[in-house]
């Protein structure tokens, strides 16, 4: 099983999502965003990789950021379609 070597699991807050946009090497704890929870930046990371091997695991899903499989492009693209017709 392989993650994404560029999957945001320092810089992604395990508890509420979203994303840092930017965080350098040195900082090694964060607040996140939405929901103010403090996070060593390791263990924090060590949850998504976690998270993300999981559900790798259990749905046989591709784990890559702001990236849709081909097959997801494609079903987007019949539903659009479809409510055109």
């Amino acid at each position: 099983m392989t993650i994404d070597q560029v999957y945001p699991s320092r810089k992604r807050c395990f508890d509420c999502g979203p994303v840092m946009p930017k965080m350098l090497l040195h900082m090694r704890n964060w607040t996140g965003s939405e929901c103010g929870a403090h996070h060593a930046s390791d263990g924090n990371a060590a949850q998504n990789v976690l998270a993300a091997g999981l559900a790798v695991l259990a749905c046989g899903e591709a784990v890559r950021p702001a990236r849709k499989l081909k097959s997801q492009r494609e079903c987007e693209s019949q539903r659009s379609r479809k409510a055109t017709v």
